[in-house]
């Protein structure tokens, strides 16, 4: 079982930067891939970023790649997204999931856990 926790979130002017952290319970964080998904207002959550369980590879979506990045520290069980020139688009609830697998995965149904979410807001 791994319990995930988002925090960061707030209110930003586009063009700036935020960081959003997540934290795990559990003592094996290090054997999940992470993803960070979003959710804007009547849309579908879609995926943003993931990373392996060692931290040696990443993907993200187009809309964020260059913008923003994902990193990991096992050894704090927490998985961060740094975002940066913040567009009002990126406005969403952005929540942190963990699949039980080495390899990166994008895919919703792919992810065993989720955190409840931040609110990321983009004024223009």
């Amino acid at each position: 079982q791994v319990h995930l926790v988002e925090s960061g979130g707030g209110l930003v002017q586009a063009g700036g930067s935020v960081r959003l952290s997540c934290a795990a319970s559990g003592r094996t964080f290090g054997r999940y891939s992470m993803g960070w998904f979003r959710q804007a207002p009547g849309k579908e959550r879609e995926f943003v970023a993931a990373i392996t369980w060692s931290g040696d590879g990443t993907y993200f979506t187009d809309a964020v790649k260059d913008r923003f990045t994902i990193s990991r520290d096992n050894a704090k069980n927490t998985v961060y997204l740094q975002m940066n020139s913040l567009k009002p688009d990126d406005t969403a609830v952005y929540y942190c999931a963990a699949a039980q697998t080495s390899g990166i995965v994008h895919g919703p149904g792919q992810y065993d856990y989720w955190g409840q979410g931040t609110q990321v807001t983009v004024s223009s």
